[in-house]
């Protein structure tokens, strides 16, 4: 295509965005039929000329300078009424991995439609899990899960979020399977780039490795936070809606009463180097955790510690964290005395989806006293032996290694091992567990 019949294009876009602009480039007259166009995207800082001061519209334009131009019209978008904003979205469609490389988040992981976002993930799951016993024997799980996720802008600093999904049991069909649920929807405000508050069911990771609690738990409150690059805050008030009411409740029943788990907490990060992220959090309770292993009053407050490390340049990443849960009131004959849980690990290279064939691998050690693990967890390759210790009210630790690798654009597979497990007492050691996914996103 000429470079002047794609800014004549570019410049119904903009039409009625800008006034009259003076000629910017000497080899486009007053009396060339594409001055209006060239002209007034020029004072709007969407075209360039070159450095001789010319705009050379009769050659080929390339891709990679359509999506230089597509990305400025971008940064115009709440000024174009809602046709030119679909034609824009189709051209970012089409100009993705272009845009891509000049650092712009436009790509085939979110679709716009007006001011509605969409974008989600699937996974195709099995594992070889542990039974009641402790043995990885019959008690096998296959399983697809699809979560949508879809964003309305309200406006340029409030928008509504909400997130579907949907499981399917392949073996062992649970009641649930095939049902569709939300399991997030919350506003958030954005006043700048560095700020937000969010109101409703949402995800807040507590922890650096999501060991204690991740971004899959559900949490129903207000929370508030401030980065500015080099130190996070944030804050918030609510009930841990995915928080686990009885330890010897193989199903996991979530506390029946909200009241059971309303808690606050606050996380400060900081960005000591790139790459580099250290971390600490406390989540208080100023009521009590009703039902956990407790009788009269009770109460469990927990703080935490964590880093991430990227050392060097040697494609090795160091991660780890500490976690204290302090007890206080009555409890069964199953006291604990302010258990702790923690765990370390070091990784080889990273997954880039947008990058085929990237991979790492890594191993973990993880520890867990009796009762430090109060809330639960949804992440794949922890929660057979945490589980299990949790159940026994037992100590456990144990080895994890893990593998990774970019198949396809946007098409991951993950693989994890659960390796030579110990528990306390009694209490008879787990055996190994493993599970493999394929990831999707879109």
């Amino acid at each position: 295509m000429k470079k002047i019949l794609a800014i004549a294009a570019a410049a119904a876009l903009t039409a009625g965005v800008s006034a009259f602009a003076a000629n910017p480039f000497s080899d486009v007259s007053t009396d060339d039929w594409a001055y209006q166009a060239v002209s007034d995207l020029s004072d709007q800082g969407v075209v360039e000329g070159y450095p001789d001061g010319t705009f050379k519209g009769e050659r080929n334009i390339t891709r990679y300078e359509l999506a230089q131009i597509i990305a400025r019209l971008m940064a115009k978008e709440d000024q174009l009424n809602a046709e030119q904003r679909a034609t824009l979205d189709k051209l970012a469609g089409e100009y993705a991995d272009e845009l891509a490389n000049l650092g712009v988040r436009v790509s085939n992981l979110e679709k716009k439609v007006g001011n509605i976002y969409w974008s989600g993930d699937a996974r195709m799951q099995y594992q070889h899990n542990l039974n009641d016993e402790g043995k990885a024997k019959d008690n096998d799980t296959w399983n697809g899960r699809m979560r949508i996720n879809v964003k309305g802008q309200v406006n340029d600093q409030v928008t509504v979020n909400g997130r579907f999904v949907t499981n399917m049991y392949f073996k062992n069909a649970d009641e649930d399977d095939g049902d569709t649920t939300m399991d997030r929807i919350y506003s958030e405000w954005t006043p700048n780039d560095q700020t937000y508050v969010r109101i409703g069911r949402q995800g807040v990771a507590l922890d650096q490795t999501g060991t204690f609690w991740d971004e899959d738990g559900e949490y129903d409150g207000i929370t508030a936070g401030w980065d500015n690059g080099k130190i996070g805050i944030d804050a918030g008030y609510g009930y841990l809606k995915s928080a686990y009411e009885n330890h010897e409740d193989s199903e996991h029943v979530p506390y029946a009463s909200k009241n059971g788990t309303e808690s606050w907490f606050a996380k400060l990060t900081g960005h000591v180097a790139e790459g580099a992220d250290v971390s600490a959090f406390y989540l208080g309770a100023p009521k009590k955790f009703d039902g956990w292993a407790y009788t009269g009053d009770k109460h469990a407050d927990v703080w935490g510690v964590g880093t991430t490390i990227g050392l060097g340049h040697s494609n090795f990443t160091l991660d780890g964290d500490y976690i204290k849960t302090q007890l206080s009131g009555t409890y069964d004959d199953n006291k604990a005395d302010d258990p702790a849980l923690w765990t370390a690990g070091l990784t080889y290279g990273a997954v880039d989806t947008d990058k085929p064939g990237t991979w790492q691998l890594g191993v973990h050690y993880v520890k867990a006293d009796a009762g430090s693990y109060l809330l639960g967890n949804s992440a794949l390759d922890l929660t057979d032996q945490l589980d299990y210790g949790w159940e026994k009210w037992s100590d456990v630790h144990f080895w994890v290694a893990r593998a990774g690798v970019a198949l396809q654009k946007n098409v991951e597979l993950d693989a994890y091992y659960n390796f030579a497990a110990k528990a306390s007492g009694s209490t008879e050691d787990p055996d190994d567990t493993w599970g493999i996914e394929l990831n999707y996103a879109f």
